[in-house]
């Protein structure tokens, strides 16, 4: 088993008196890739802004890289996390082009406001083209249909060559061959020798990976179930977490889609 990623010990996070997260005790080892479940309001985007130090527990402890939020530069620490997120989206330039929206994730920034080399941009054109988006070269960003920008998005967040990867919800908004290519372009990072470990957000467990094979169920803002995804998959086990009857059909690839009985 790898060190610690990130540890999260009794956090509770409470705004205007109302509790949003409570006693999250949650590890995640290097090179272990997690799903998050939850629906709507379940806390999932809470949770990943504590990750990225946007906000701060009420209680509790959180680690994250080895390092203790105030007591370390958050911006450097944001640099070893790539964060996925359609909430990115409304934030980028969409005159820039494709690789230079993907180069401004070396610096964890909005925009370039420093001088590149010649190099880093042949850099992010390569991860551009390894993420599949070769064609998107050139193109500025407000042209692109969603399923590009998620392209775009990810070698952006794969560009300062993170030690934590974070796609928040990433199939979001795409058709259904949309989807199948990104979680394609996923699959393949996961099988990179050298891939950062993974944290998939998610509301629909057809879209698990079985490079995922840890998952956390986040419900009200409190984690319900951890542990292999193979075994919290089931249908007692989420029928317990939906609080409602359900039923799984297995279809390709090992994948669990589930549906209201």
């Amino acid at each position: 088993m790898g060190y610690s990623m990130f540890a999260f010990e009794n956090v509770c996070l409470k705004r205007d008196n109302k509790m949003i997260l409570s006693d999250i005790n949650w590890v995640v080892n290097d090179k272990e890739n997690w799903a998050i479940l939850g629906l709507n309001g379940s806390g999932k985007t809470t949770l990943l802004q504590l990750l990225n130090g946007y906000l701060w527990p009420s209680s509790g402890n959180l680690q994250v890289l080895g390092h203790v939020f105030g007591q370390t530069s958050l911006p450097e620490l944001r640099k070893s996390i790539g964060w996925v997120s359609n909430a990115l989206d409304h934030q980028l330039k969409e005159y820039e082009f494709s690789e230079q929206i993907v180069l401004s994730g070396k610096f964890a920034s909005i925009g370039i406001y420093e001088k590149v080399t010649t190099a880093e941009i042949d850099q992010a054109k390569k991860l551009l083209t390894d993420c599949g988006g070769s064609t998107l070269i050139g193109k500025p960003y407000k042209i692109l249909s969603q399923g590009e920008r998620q392209i775009v998005l990810i070698a952006r967040a794969l560009m300062a060559s993170p030690k934590l990867l974070i796609l928040d919800e990433p199939c979001n908004g795409l058709d259904l061959f949309a989807k199948e290519r990104l979680l394609e372009r996923i699959k393949k990072i996961a099988e990179l020798p050298e891939s950062p470990t993974m944290l998939f957000v998610t509301h629909h467990t057809e879209e698990i990976l079985p490079c995922f094979d840890n998952i956390i169920l986040l419900r009200d803002g409190e984690i319900t179930h951890h542990g292999k995804t193979e075994n919290l998959l089931t249908e007692e086990v989420l029928q317990d977490f939906y609080q409602k009857p359900v039923e799984l059909i297995r279809i390709k690839d090992g994948s669990i889609a589930v549906y209201p009985k």
